[in-house]
């Protein structure tokens, strides 16, 4: 079977990444990062971004290309990716879409709402509110005109609060309105070998735990406190383990206290990671990177 691109998807610590490379090295692919942390410059250590030896080995394509100040999102990234699989085509390479955003994946295959642009001033105004009054208070505001937009986001999360609000404030419709208005996919009718990387959750935990005493190790605390000033509406506030080593570098937590609030939400958001995958890539070629290796998945699909 002809293959024009691979997707290889996984929660945090799954080892996709290194099971890309080898799949890129047999193949003759290029990497192309959907993972919606790896895309920033400065946290390189903290996003777990490939190093450079594996970087030498194959093209690897939007990885650290943005800034942490900049409110970088799925639309973006689409127009990031099209400009990738262009640059991996005319290199003659098959392109490898990689990483654990599992909505980058649903952009790709399914496609992307519609979204206007939001003015400047609009996203100014709504941060300066949310400053101002909270992001409760926003929500709260928030479910008085859109109800059942507000009802579908949690109090606590004021990046999709606040998007919610930008887009009700710019367009005068609700954002569940404009994510039924679909952009066609990027992937769209292409042969896709489709992989979620699903080991045993004692090994995800081992991994996790080990992950971040290697980051403390290769300079993550210091990554994280050159980041201490970030505003937290901007999606790269969300950094796994960013709080708690900015605490640890400023003398608030010991490297222990520091390791175990890092791996514990790095578990949750792991949990929720293969939750999405259950429940919206269940069509995708599951499987054990114990027990098994994506170059033999790989053989299988296309045999």
């Amino acid at each position: 079977m002809r293959c024009d691109a691979v997707l290889i998807a996984g929660p945090t610590a799954s080892g996709k990444s290194a099971a890309a490379l080898d799949l890129a090295r047999h193949i003759g692919g290029a990497l192309i990062n959907a993972d919606a942390m790896q895309v920033y410059r400065e946290a390189p250590i903290l996003t777990a971004q490939p190093d450079a030896r594996a970087r030498e080995k194959v093209p690897h394509l939007l990885y650290g290309h943005v800034s942490v100040n900049e409110a970088y999102s799925v639309g973006r990234y689409i127009e990031d990716a099209r400009r990738a699989l262009a640059e991996a085509c005319a290199l003659g390479r098959i392109p490898i879409f990689v990483g654990g955003t599992g909505l980058y994946f649903t952009a790709l295959t399914e496609g992307l709402a519609d979204i206007p642009p939001i003015p400047a001033e609009i996203r100014a105004q709504a941060r300066a509110l949310l400053d101002e009054i909270g992001v409760g208070a926003l929500h709260a505001r928030l479910a008085l005109r859109d109800p059942e937009t507000a009802a579908n986001l949690r109090v606590t999360d004021p990046q999709r609060v606040v998007r919610a609000w930008e887009v009700l404030e710019a367009t005068g419709r609700p954002l569940l309105h404009w994510r039924k208005k679909q952009i066609a996919p990027l992937l769209g009718g292409m042969t896709l070998a489709r992989f979620v990387l699903d080991p045993p959750r004692e090994v995800l935990r081992a991994r996790i735990a080990e992950r971040f005493e290697i980051m403390l190790d290769r300079g993550g605390e210091q990554e994280a406190l050159a980041l201490s000033g970030l505003d937290p509406v901007l999606p790269a506030a969300k950094l796994l383990g960013l709080r708690q080593l900015i605490a640890h570098g400023q003398g608030r937590l010991s490297r222990e206290e520091a390791l175990a609030g890092a791996v514990t939400a790095t578990r949750q958001f792991a949990k929720r990671q293969a939750t999405w995958f259950r429940n919206r890539m269940g069509d995708y070629r599951w499987f054990d990177p114990i027990k098994s290796n994506i170059i033999a998945q790989y053989n299988e699909f296309v045999a």
